[in-house]
C-alpha cells in the first residue's frame, strides 16, 4: 500500500500544472452540449465528476453561469481548480467537493445535468452508473466519457495491455447495455478524436515527463514507464480504442 500510495503521489506531481488530466477537447464538448441544451432546464444543477483541476467545470460555468460541484479526491488538483476560476472570474460558481465521488451523500435527484471526464474507471463505468443514477432528476442528463473499445476484434497487444490496466474495459455496445440496465436512455456516442490525446493531454504531459526524468525515485521512474508504454500502444493502435462520451437520459 506504501509503494501504492507514493506512485499516486507521483502521478499527481507528473500532472501538476496540467490544464488537462486525461484527453478531451473544447470543440467536442461545445458540440456535446449544443445537442443536449434543449433537453436541459434553464438553470440547471450541475456537477462535474473527477473533475480534476477542472477543465470541464470552467467550461460549464462558463456556458451555464450556474453553480457547479466540482468533485475530486485530490485537494492539489481542487486547489488549482479554485485558483484558475478565480483568474477567470468564474470563483463564485464553482463549489469544490473533495471526496470520494463513489459515495457521494447527496440528496438524490438533486442533479439535473451531471459530467464527468476519464473518470468514471475508478468505478468502471457500471459502478459509476450504479453510484450516481440516484443522484439524478428525472430527465437529467449525463455526459460520461469512458474508455472503449471500438471494436469487438481488438488486436492481441492492445487486449493484453488493456486486460491488465482497466479489465472492465468494453465496447461502446457493452457500455450502452450496461446504460440502459442501470436507469439511462443512451442519446447519443461520440469519439473523442485520435489527435485530441496529444493535443490536449499527452503532448503537455511529455513536458512534464521530460522535467522528471532524471529524479531518482523509482516511484517516479515507475509511473513515467507505464505512461510512456501506454503512449506508444495508443500511437500503435488508435483506430481500435479510445474515448468515447455517452450522452444519457435519466429515466
Amino acid at each position: 500500500m506504501e509503494e501504492q500510495e507514493r506512485e499516486i503521489q507521483a502521478l499527481i506531481r507528473l500532472h501538476t500544472g496540467l490544464e488537462r488530466l486525461g484527453p478531451g477537447d473544447a470543440n467536442l464538448s461545445d458540440h456535446i452540449l449544443s445537442l443536449l441544451i434543449e433537453e436541459l432546464p434553464a438553470n440547471p444543477r450541475i456537477a462535474d465528476i473527477g473533475c480534476g483541476t477542472g477543465a470541464g467545470t470552467l467550461f460549464l460555468a462558463d456556458k451555464f453561469k450556474s453553480k457547479i460541484r466540482a468533485v475530486d479526491f485530490s485537494r492539489e488538483f481542487l486547489n488549482e481548480l479554485t485558483s484558475r476560476a478565480k483568474q477567470r472570474g468564474l470563483e463564485h460558481l464553482v463549489e469544490t467537493i473533495e471526496c470520494d465521488m463513489g459515495n457521494l451523500d447527496w440528496k438524490p435527484g438533486t442533479i439535473d445535468f451531471l459530467w464527468s471526464e476519464g473518470a468514471a474507471y475508478n468505478l468502471t463505468f457500471k459502478g459509476a452508473l450504479k453510484a450516481w443514477r440516484p443522484l439524478m432528476a428525472d430527465n437529467g442528463i449525463a455526459v460520461i466519457s469512458e474508455l472503449s473499445y471500438f471494436t469487438s476484434e481488438a488486436p492481441e497487444p492492445v487486449r493484453d495491455y488493456w486486460q491488465n490496466a482497466y479489465p472492465a474495459i468494453g465496447t461502446e455496445s457493452e457500455n450502452s447495455n450496461h446504460a440502459n440496465s442501470s436507469g439511462f436512455e443512451i442519446l447519443g456516442i461520440h469519439r473523442l478524436p485520435s489527435q485530441a490525446w496529444w493535443d490536449s493531454y499527452y503532448g503537455p504531459l511529455r513536458k512534464n515527463i521530460e522535467s522528471f526524468r532524471h529524479l531518482e525515485d523509482n516511484a517516479m521512474q515507475s509511473v513515467i514507464k507505464e505512461i510512456e508504454e501506454e503512449m506508444t500502444l495508443f500511437k500503435e493502435h488508435e483506430k481500435h480504442y479510445g474515448y468515447s462520451y455517452y450522452l444519457m437520459k435519466a429515466l
